[in-house]
């Protein structure tokens, strides 16, 4: 067998057996400037287990990782504790060369292994406080559905305290070091942040019940090794504090105005509206869409306190970069919002009346209705839109 590939040692039992994926930048819709991992763990118990797999492309490279630390074909037990494909789309060809004794996952996890792959595969169904015992150490399970899909599952190594929360606590970011603590915090502060933007965020909820269920566990969590992104080994629960505070989505003083023009009239408005939310007090950050990507909108907004969407009207509807962005947004469910809409038009102008009612689908409060102005925003038109800066600025500083 090829040594291309090394297994990373995590513990005195735990190795990272994954594939980086230096040249992803599209997951879902999710734009992946820093590329991604797919993190499988190998642990070396009595009998040894196998924490998930990889995309199916990356199969080669995940059995050279374990072959460096132990003949693959003596692995006893895979743990599926998501089925995503990222995560599971080597699982077939790994069970069929390397016959472990046995596959776990949850209920909905067997079923959802069972859709994927249509296979008459055994998958023995594990659910909250089951064990799997290694001989010398065991692993425990909480089931933790929609975080963030209804088969999710965390496993923990009672032997050294690990947490294999699947996409929970993960980022996509492609880099050598495998520790949270060896890369610059401000960009594990970002990927983070955009990871839970653009795919938990709308499971907020889900994310404060099970973080506040979490102590009653009674988990002695010393590292945690998500299946996305870096292990984090100090500072635990700086993820796990990061993530409460996102799931709360509390609002602050910054407004995000999101806008896109054809013919430069609705970006004038847009900044007239930052320099009055600007002198309103608000801190502003414009995001014009003919050259920002949908998943940092939602990144930006994150810690946002007003929404303010400009769109031109064409034919009779939102701009189709705004509508794009809006959609997204809608699905991933911002809360605690303000905002307002605004835009130029040629003879009709119904984009600002759809973006109102899309934005009250979405809950925003409205500071007024649209604003609208007919081809060449005017002196008195901009200055409209500095008074509808200001007066968002106010409803966020209250």
């Amino acid at each position: 067998m090829s040594d291309a590939f090394s297994a990373v040692k995590i513990t005195d039992r735990v190795y990272w057996v994954g594939a980086i994926d230096w040249g992803l930048r599209n997951f879902h819709g999710y734009l992946t400037s820093r590329g991604s991992t797919y993190n499988a763990y190998l642990i070396m118990g009595e009998k040894i287990a196998l924490i998930d797999t990889v995309k199916p492309q990356f199969y080669t490279e995940m059995i050279e990782r374990i072959g460096s630390v132990v003949d693959p074909t003596k692995i006893d037990y895979v743990i599926s504790n998501h089925a995503e494909m990222d995560h599971s789309g080597a699982l077939p060809r790994f069970v069929h060369a390397c016959k472990p004794k046995k596959l776990f996952a949850s209920s909905k996890g067997k079923e959802a292994l069972a859709q994927h792959f249509h296979w008459d595969q055994p998958v023995e169904v594990v659910k909250t406080g089951d064990r799997v015992d290694l001989g010398d150490t065991a692993l425990s399970f909480v089931e933790a559905r929609m975080l963030h899909w209804p088969d999710s599952m965390f496993s923990f190594l009672e032997d050294g305290g690990v947490l294999f929360p699947n996409d929970a606590f993960g980022m996509h970011l492609a880099t050598s070091e495998r520790f949270a603590d060896e890369i610059d915090p401000s960009v594990l502060y970002y990927e983070g942040a955009k990871y839970f933007a653009n795919i938990l965020l709308h499971l907020s909820p889900i994310v404060l019940r099970f973080l506040d269920k979490l102590p009653s566990l009674n988990l002695d969590i010393k590292m945690i090794a998500p299946d996305h992104g870096p292990v984090w080994r100090q500072n635990v629960n700086q993820i796990v504090e990061y993530y409460a505070k996102w799931a709360k989505q509390e609002p602050t003083e910054k407004a995000l105005v999101i806008y896109d023009s054809m013919w430069q009239s609705t970006a004038r408005m847009a900044r007239a509206v930052g320099d009055g939310l600007t002198n309103g007090g608000a801190r502003v950050k414009l995001m014009p869409l003919d050259g920002t990507h949908r998943s940092d909108v939602l990144t930006e907004l994150l810690d946002a306190g007003a929404l303010l969407v400009g769109s031109p009207t064409m034919n009779n509807q939102v701009y189709p970069t705004v509508a794009d962005v809006m959609n997204y947004l809608k699905g991933l469910k911002p809360k605690n919002l303000v905002g307002a809409s605004f835009g130029s038009y040629g003879w009709s102008g119904e984009a600002t009346k759809h973006l109102d009612q899309l934005l009250g689908e979405m809950k925003v409060e409205l500071a007024q209705e649209g604003l609208r102005v007919p081809y060449v925003p005017g002196r008195e038109d901009l200055a409209a839109c500095r008074t509808l800066g200001a007066k968002v600025a106010g409803m966020i500083a209250r």
